[in-house]
């Protein structure tokens, strides 16, 4: 596809990610939708540095990430970033990668706030993993996830071989990364491999209903349980619940633990603040 800007966003030929405030939601849109809103070293820059500001804001509730247009994110733009006369220095995969892509993936995992993701269309390689690596994601029932790494010649990253067999077991992630099979957004409800599958109609309303929630939740628990569960899959029974325990007494010690309490001695809906 040519690189040029879209006509209807005004979007610039590399693309653009727009970071909105919406209340105590942060909405991400991935913006190319010319290029399936492929991402080129801009975007995932500015996907970084969202996240990062994200982390540390006590205002926010929850992360909603999703794509322009018809499509998720068709991955990393490898044709762009290796078109050119100059051929990168040997080892620049070993030095950009883990600050541009792979950071990525890892604050969308790590990040203290619940991240859902809303993906219809084509959610491939890079951008199969940011929706794997979300807490929640919502897809319409005809989505296409696919990790296309081996027909192109190399290997797969961005935390598709550690994300993969824990969502769906070893074998359906061979299947996936060994033989390039395509999943629509139907079976990956099926498989676990999603939150959820809806027909296409119904993908905003379902995503916004999830976010109300999520938003509505108290945020520090919602945090420190989303850190137990990945310390956890890594951790002994003991080491996991003590790691527990220590999660817990800081839960203890928020206001919404209180409003909690308060709530359930008063046989009434929390009014939880994420504080």
């Amino acid at each position: 596809m040519a690189d040029s800007p879209d006509s209807e966003s005004g979007s610039p030929p590399d693309g653009s990610v727009t970071a909105l405030r919406d209340g105590a939601l942060l909405r991400l849109t991935l913006t190319r939708p010319d290029r399936r809103n492929s991402l080129s070293p801009s975007m995932t820059d500015a996907l970084v540095d969202a996240l990062t500001d994200a982390a540390s804001d006590d205002t926010l509730r929850a992360v909603h990430i999703r794509g322009s247009g018809a499509d998720f994110c068709a991955g990393a733009d490898w044709v762009a970033t290796n078109s050119g006369d100059r051929r990168p220095r040997t080892g620049d995969l070993v030095r950009r990668v883990p600050h541009a892509a792979h950071r990525v993936i890892e604050l969308v995992h790590t990040i203290h706030l619940p991240v859902v993701c809303s993906v219809r269309g084509w959610a491939v390689g890079l951008g199969c993993s940011l929706a794997l690596a979300a807490d929640f994601t919502v897809a319409s029932s005809d989505a296409v996830f696919w990790e296309p790494f081996l027909a192109r010649g190399f290997s797969p990253d961005s935390g598709s071989t550690w994300l993969l067999p824990r969502l769906v077991g070893l074998a359906r992630a061979r299947r996936m990364l060994l033989l390039g099979e395509k999943v629509s957004g139907a079976a990956a409800e099926d498989w676990g491999l999603i939150h959820q599958a809806v027909a296409p109609p119904d993908l905003d309303s379902a995503t916004e209903e999830l976010l109300a929630r999520l938003a509505d939740g108290p945020t520090v628990a919602i945090g420190l349980t989303k850190q137990a569960l990945d310390y956890g899959q890594q951790a002994t029974l003991p080491q996991a619940m003590t790691q527990e325990l220590f999660n817990l007494e800081l839960s203890c010690r928020t206001g919404d633990f209180k409003e909690g309490l308060a709530a359930f001695q008063q046989r009434r809906p929390p009014k939880f603040t994420g504080r």
